[in-house]
């Protein structure tokens, strides 16, 4: 037993497995989060424990409120990665369909697209973020939206590029000839090369959500208190940063380590879905 693991071990990419691990332990967090956090995060304060250093009784100290941060911690997880997988959900479900819509049908309608992408592009996505926010209001449910629409554009370019030179390749030309149709060709043969390199961008951008949401979280115009959202821990503790430090640092760590452990199994999926990138590591070795 201990054999075939060193050898699944040796035979993965180590970035893949650590990024596998990490989000696995962040994702169990969320899971159980009622079951692992000591305190209730929001029902429990006590002024009387405000402010109260890492100890035996809180592990990583309370907040103004007298919250436990670590349970707080523990059910901010669950806000962090709601965001990051709807709403990055939500992007790659509007990138794939405007992508494969001018990949495909070329023309004005390709031009049209990837002037609306570019002019989209142009934004940074935490000014474009804070925008809609500005017009739903803050919210849980309006960061969804809001982020859903917000990272769409790095999906849909590669997207297209990626069915662009698919479309060029002899058996695409072979099933036109033999007389399929353009929605088998495009389903059976060209779609399925999209795939791999949008589930990577997908994968990253999950980690690009997580950090969205916690920066609108921490100007006041995302998750708001007094929900456990790790942003708006940052915020409450800014004032506290030299006088109480661990309000800030365990949210930070938190996000630090999801953020990372996501971005890692994404650079990881790269390298094993990436045919040059495989071939350069199979040269080297």
């Amino acid at each position: 037993m201990i054999r075939r693991v060193k050898q699944f071990l040796d035979s993965q990419n180590p970035m893949l497995i650590v990024g596998v691990l990490l989000t696995t332990l962040v994702a169990i967090a969320a899971i159980f989060a009622p079951y692992l956090a000591p305190y209730d995060p929001v029902e429990d304060a006590n002024l009387m424990n405000s402010l109260r250093p890492p100890g035996e009784d809180f592990l990583l100290g309370t907040d103004r409120q007298g919250r436990d941060i670590l349970s707080r911690l523990i059910f901010g997880t669950r806000i962090a990665l709601l965001v990051g997988i709807v709403s990055q959900g939500l992007n790659t479900l509007i990138g794939v369909l405007l992508g494969a819509s001018a990949g495909l049908f070329g023309g004005k309608v390709d031009d049209s697209i990837m002037a609306f992408t570019n002019m989209v592009l142009s934004i940074p996505p935490l000014i474009l973020a804070l925008a809609i926010m500005t017009v739903l209001g803050p919210g849980l449910i309006n960061i969804l939206i809001a982020l859903g629409f917000t990272q769409w554009t790095y999906t849909c370019r590669i997207c297209r590029a990626q069915i662009l030179s698919v479309k060029e390749q002899d058996f695409v030309e072979a099933a036109d000839a033999l007389g399929a149709s353009r929605f088998r060709i495009a389903l059976k043969h060209i779609l399925p090369h999209v795939f791999g390199p949008v589930f990577v961008i997908a994968s990253l951008g999950v980690g690009a959500a997580i950090l969205l949401e916690a920066s609108l979280s921490f100007l006041g115009v995302g998750t708001q208190p007094p929900t456990p959202s790790w942003g708006t821990m940052l915020s409450s503790g800014r004032t506290y940063i030299w006088t109480a430090p661990w309000i800030t640092i365990s949210p930070g760590v938190a996000i630090m380590i999801t953020v990372l452990g996501v971005n890692l199994i994404g650079d990881g999926l790269r390298d094993k879905l990436d045919p040059r990138v495989k071939r350069e590591l199979d040269l080297s070795d």
